[in-house]
């Protein structure tokens, strides 16, 4: 029988009526397969993967591959955004058996979970023709088998990462040139097809004033290409093009948010009024597409609708006629280059815009747009990345006179305490306002303290520094590897043949980064000498990975950008309704001194405001480094001035 039915991932239940006898992961399964004494298969994938549906149409759903399954394999199905751990580990003995990874992910195991064949994608024939054979090697030649996985699991088991090396501003100079080796000066971005939003990168572009250009050149590119949404907002999950034309069209939660927020940064640094435009509307989209009952945001659009990539969002020519008649077709075709030719498939077109917004047409297309039938929604809510968009939302809110933003990402926090923390410890997921059971990964922990310290330097509520001390002390407590940096789970987490520990950022910040870049926002308002030498010591691995691979490390360079700057302490000693107090808090917001930290009120609810004092009755601002600060100041112009000396 299929055991997937009470499962709450929304890709689990995806496959809960297929003829396979699906296991989630966990005991139950491994026990199985020794008492079957047969090889477990295990199938990783997320609901918005296009091509996990595609397998899972044309084999799980397919009564004589089901069959084989059935009879000759334990079969496991994974969430990978419920379970990154479990992704993690395979996804690396599959990249170091095939030499790439992606999803879904097929990986054959010992019932010990020793992985001994691995690959992604496999249409059914040849799927059925890898059963045969898998299930007759273990028949046959199982020795063989079990002695291949034990040699990957000791392989991978010897692994290490790169040794720590001391930061400087010449380490992140060489990351600039080792980046400006490979950007696309024509199109922005770095390398060729296919082109992933860089989102980490473009934050550290941005805190090194001589790499802006690179930056503003790819964050320009992207808004104008079809892998923006001109119509509704938000960006899909990547360009399989070098020019940003043609995505790859499910729109995930982790890209948007932190999209949203590079763009307010990119807008704070030069005023570009493209910048805003985007960084506003995807806020909107994160709220209007992925908002939950509970206060949180769902995980992912799905790319597909009817069954048919990119169906929702792509035109014809005649289909814009349709909506607007033939002058405003014209114009829209124009505008958003919809050509006869198509630049997408079957004579459809994605929408791109190289000049202004035309709002009249955008707005009759996009309220005849949802008519159509609407790509399916991952809705659980995933800790990490609401922690990320916790963050957007906030500094977006605040940046652009938004309250709304705000409320939005304090309703995030309030989820994010009252579901997912069960004594002093983070869930990772949560669905209709009911915890999951898996537990929080290091990415989890760091990502939330980071979005609740951004939101306190927006709103001064003391309240979000001590919910992330509480993130941060587990951190400290759980996750150390005793050398300075940390690993991906708890000590006391699910026992898998290898624990995961990846300092390299992926789509998401690497859970060492995000870790180092909430530890030094959290020391610089507490003083915490702790927490700010554990920072230093995740930054290890930021030198020797970014001599060659820069791409690949950007946040962990962006937070050693904020080391090596301090970070600058910014302090507001004022009632925060009071206008003089709202106006130094503005100014402070706009501060481009990488990785500043804020923090507004009037008594000492952080240690960074303890001591402090308004002058002469008027609210005041003091800006500090390692809690050494300078004389206060009382005006904005005066605050900018001290701000532009860093």
């Amino acid at each position: 029988m299929n055991r997937l039915k009470d499962a709450t991932s929304p890709y689990l239940l995806q496959h809960a009526e297929n003829p396979v006898d699906w296991y989630p992961w966990g005991e139950e399964a491994f026990a199985e397969a020794r008492r079957r004494d047969v090889p477990v298969l295990l199938s990783v994938g997320y609901a918005a993967c296009h091509w996990c549906h595609v397998m899972a149409h044309e084999s799980f759903e397919d009564v004589r591959t089901a069959e084989l399954m059935n009879e000759r394999f334990v079969n496991v199905k994974v969430d990978r955004e419920e379970r990154p751990d479990v992704d993690a580990v395979y996804m690396e003995a599959t990249q170091a058996l095939t030499g790439q990874g992606g999803w879904p992910m097929t990986v054959f195991m010992t019932p010990d979970g020793h992985p001994f064949y691995c690959g992604t994608y496999f249409p059914r024939t040849r799927f059925q023709g890898l059963l045969n054979a898998i299930s007759g090697a273990w028949g046959n030649q199982r020795e063989k088998l079990v002695e291949q996985g034990q040699q990957i699991v000791a392989a991978l088991g010897e692994q290490t990462g790169p040794q720590g090396a001391a930061l400087s501003e010449a380490v992140l100079v060489q990351a600039v040139q080792v980046l400006g080796r490979s950007f696309d000066e024509r199109y922005g971005g770095f390398g060729g097809a296919p082109k992933f939003p860089p989102s980490m990168v473009m934050e550290f572009l941005l805190r090194q004033g001589d790499a802006e250009r690179m930056a503003a050149r790819t964050l320009e590119a992207m808004a104008r290409g079809g892998i923006y949404d001109q119509l509704g907002g938000g960006f899909a999950r990547y360009s399989v093009d070098e020019r940003w034309i043609v995505p790859h069209f499910e729109k995930m939660l982790y890209d948007n948010a932190q999209l949203a927020r590079v763009y307010a940064h990119w807008w704070r640094k030069d005023g570009a009024p493209l910048a805003r435009r985007i960084a506003l509307e995807t806020c909107d989209w994160m709220l209007r597409e992925l908002g939950t009952a509970e206060g949180g945001l769902a995980s992912a659009l799905d790319a597909d609708s009817e069954g048919v990539e990119g169906k929702f969002y792509v035109w014809t020519p005649e289909q814009l006629a349709e909506v607007l008649g033939e002058e405003d077709a014209a114009r829209a075709a124009q505008a958003f280059k919809v050509t006869p030719e198509g630049t997408f498939e079957h004579g459809s077109s994605t929408l791109q815009l190289e000049g202004d917004m035309p709002e009249d047409l955008r707005t009759r297309l996009l309220e005849a747009r949802a008519s159509r039938v609407r790509p399916a929604r991952d809705d659980k809510v995933v800790a990490a990345w609401n922690g990320l968009a916790m963050a957007a939302l906030a500094e977006c809110g605040a940046l652009f006179d938004r309250p709304d933003l705000i409320e939005a990402a304090e309703r995030i926090a309030a989820l994010l305490e009252d579901v997912h923390m069960v004594d002093g410890r983070l869930l990772r997921t949560s669905r209709d306002g009911v915890a999951g059971t898996n537990a929080g990964v290091l990415e989890d922990y760091a990502d939330v303290a980071e979005g609740l310290i951004a939101l306190h330097g927006v709103t001064g509520e003391p309240e979000y520094v001590r919910r992330a001390g509480v993130l941060l002390d587990a951190v400290l407590a759980h996750f150390g590897d005793g050398e300075g940096g940390f690993y991906d789970t708890a000590d006391d987490a699910e026992a898998l043949f290898r624990r995961p520990k990846d300092p390299t950022d992926n789509v998401t910040p690497s859970g060492q980064s995000g870790a180092a870049g909430a530890l030094l926002a959290y020391a610089a308002l507490t003083g915490s000498h702790e927490h700010r030498e554990a920072a230093l010591a995740a930054l290890g691995t930021v030198a020797p990975l970014a001599a060659g691979h820069a791409r690949f490390v950007g946040w962990g360079l962006a937070v050693a950008s904020a080391a090596l700057h301090g970070p600058l302490e910014i302090a507001i000693v004022g009632a925060p309704d009071d206008p003089a107090t709202r106006a130094l808090h503005r100014t402070a917001l706009m501060c481009t001194s990488p990785g500043a930290v804020i923090t507004v009120g009037e008594g000492d609810g952080v240690p960074l405001l303890a001591g402090r004092e308004q002058v002469d009755g008027r609210p005041a601002a003091y800006v500090c480094r390692d809690f050494a600060c300078r004389m206060p100041v009382t005006t904005p112009a005066a605050l900018s001035e001290e701000l532009t000396r860093n």
